[in-house]
């Protein structure tokens, strides 16, 4: 059993190595979009005995406003959260799917009240439920004018949905215009289809994290993505701790990024 000042002795130290950690760092080599996958939160719920994830999704939530201030006090301006795919509305329980809902909305309103934050719903409302579809634009409207971190709510998402939805807009905004397919056919870039993505305007993600342990995008921001540097903790969720996070920047600032090349 650790005595307390052994507990004391690595908090000092582990608080000098996130220092060390944080001053390696420089605005140049940082990320300005950080995209993260939280995933976790019911294995973790699982391994502390808890009889329903609701505790993991909930614990997952407070680290992710606790992960947004650490993004914020860094000058990172966008970061983008994977709260839930449109997968996981068919592949949950109604009990568990329940609880997330709730949180989720209750995280959206608490990061629309915190600091100049501005709240972004990316993701599809079919299928969500009218509190949450509620929510979710309430914290949109209530942070419109804010200029801190942009923070994208991925709620509803799917990437290949995204990339569909994105086409469907194309197509009806050509024909709403009396264009014809040929011409469709030459207007049709990445630039055009990137405009149309739920995150229509802001910079695609740098870096892309994931929890747990698992390598896998699991339809997340797939177009987005195709040129971001990606870093996998085995942390779950809830105990991702700032050091893992500071680790994470330090090797994207090590990378040479390619951009495909």
């Amino acid at each position: 059993m650790h005595t307390r000042d052994e507990s004391l002795g690595r908090g000092i130290l582990y608080g000098l190595y996130q220092n060390r950690l944080r001053r390696g760092l420089t605005a140049e080599t940082l990320p300005r979009h950080v995209a993260m996958i939280i995933d976790g939160n019911r294995r973790w719920a699982k391994l502390l005995g808890f009889d329903n994830a609701a505790h993991g999704h909930r614990a997952g939530a407070a680290k992710m406003r606790e992960f947004l201030e650490w993004c914020d006090d860094l000058g990172i301006s966008t970061v983008t959260l994977y709260l839930l795919s449109s997968d996981n509305l068919t592949n949950r329980s109604p009990e568990e799917l329940d609880a997330l809902i709730e949180i989720i909305a209750e995280l959206a309103d608490d990061l629309s009240r915190y600091r100049d934050w501005r709240v972004q719903h990316v993701g599809s409302t079919a299928g969500l439920p009218e509190p949450l579809v509620a929510a979710l634009g309430a914290a949109e409207t209530r942070t419109m004018g804010k200029k801190g971190l942009h923070v994208n709510l991925a709620v509803g998402y799917g990437g290949r949905k995204e990339i569909t939805d994105a086409m469907r807009s194309i197509v009806a905004d050509h024909h709403a215009g009396g264009g014809s397919l040929e011409d469709l056919a030459e207007r049709l870039t990445p630039d055009l289809i990137g405009e149309h993505l739920y995150t229509g305007g802001q910079p695609d993600p740098d870096l892309v994290i994931r929890t747990s342990g698992e390598q896998r995008l699991s339809d997340f921001m797939l177009w987005q993505s195709a040129h971001s540097e990606f870093y996998f903790v085995e942390a779950l969720g809830p105990d991702l701790r700032q050091v893992d996070f500071l680790r994470a920047l330090r090797d994207y600032a090590k990378r040479n990024r390619r951009f495909g090349g």
